[in-house]
């Protein structure tokens, strides 16, 4: 089985925790998945299987959007609710109108802090396990984009919100942010993600249910194909001669494209090579030629 499927992750557990359940389910080696979640998240987490795991560098996963809840007036040191409170501040003078006017002045294009308790290493070793010995150490700030920042609901000290945002951001350190811009602090205690790029809430199954699904074999559990998985890039189809010189490591040459065109494509741009259904390698465009970057089983 080559392909994707996404699980809504629950929480509690860290996302190779998935992989590793989803390996047991359908008795498969090679199995990957694409943007990790923090344990205490939950929602979509696409998980590569088999051939998909090469698919990953691949995807367009540049907007992603979750819902979140973050609770105004404390601070802890993960920026979420499985931290050690840092501090506690009071509201006053926290209304609904604030809120939604600070929320406003973080979209766009932002610089963010990782949080210490992150998989960004220093050194060779991720900050998390710096942050566990006490240790803190500076961070660059990373430039990220919020597409956009709706308030859902305010009940006082909580506050959700859906926020489409750019591969990279960290939603804990927006609450962080948006809290101290406040003036009183805040971390997040619910973050729920519905989009990853195609791979939505809609296309997702708990685990309980993927494994009910595999109980007559692997192969009854729907996939998406990796051709779907690439859509967002322009597709070229192969003659039968030009796909035997694309799995020897040939690259392609006009001759090999069934609408035997290579100019069309812009310089950088990447393609994906078919055969009769079948994804056969991803290609890059370079001055009127094709570079295979990796080819397919």
């Amino acid at each position: 089985m080559h392909g994707f499927i996404v699980v809504d992750k629950p929480a509690g557990i860290t996302s190779h925790d998935v992989v590793a359940r989803v390996r047991r389910i359908l008795k498969m080696k090679k199995v990957g998945h694409t943007g990790t979640l923090d344990p205490f998240a939950t929602g979509v987490l696409p998980v590569a299987l088999g051939e998909g795991t090469k698919v990953i560098p691949f995807l367009d996963e540049g907007v992603k959007e979750y819902v979140a809840v973050m609770r105004l007036g404390v601070t802890t040191d993960t920026d979420d609710k499985d931290g050690t409170t840092v501090e506690e501040r009071f509201l006053d003078g926290i209304s609904a109108s604030l809120i939604r006017e600070v929320l406003s002045c973080f979209t766009g294009e932002i610089t963010q802090i990782p949080p210490m308790y992150s998989a960004l290493k220093r050194n060779g070793v991720p900050l998390y396990k710096l942050a566990r010995k006490g240790e803190e150490v500076e961070r660059a700030p990373r430039p990220v984009t919020i597409y956009s920042l709706p308030v859902d609901l305010i009940e006082l000290p909580s506050v959700t919100f859906t926020v489409g945002c750019s591969r990279g951001t960290y939603v804990r350190a927006l609450a962080r942010d948006m809290g101290e811009r406040l003036g009183c602090g805040a971390h997040l205690t619910a973050l729920r993600r519905s989009r990853s790029g195609p791979f939505t809430l809609g296309h997702a199954r708990t685990l309980e249910q993927l494994a009910d699904e595999a109980v007559n074999g692997p192969e009854q559990v729907g996939i998406i194909s990796l051709l779907t998985a690439l859509a967002h890039l322009p597709h070229a189809e192969l003659t039968a001669a030009g796909e035997r010189r694309v799995r020897n490591g040939i690259p392609p040459v006009v001759d090999d494209l069934e609408a035997r065109q290579l100019s069309h494509h812009a310089s950088g741009q990447r393609i994906v090579l078919v055969r009769e259904g079948a994804l056969v390698a991803v290609a890059v465009a370079q001055e009127g030629k094709l570079s295979i970057v990796r080819g397919f089983q």
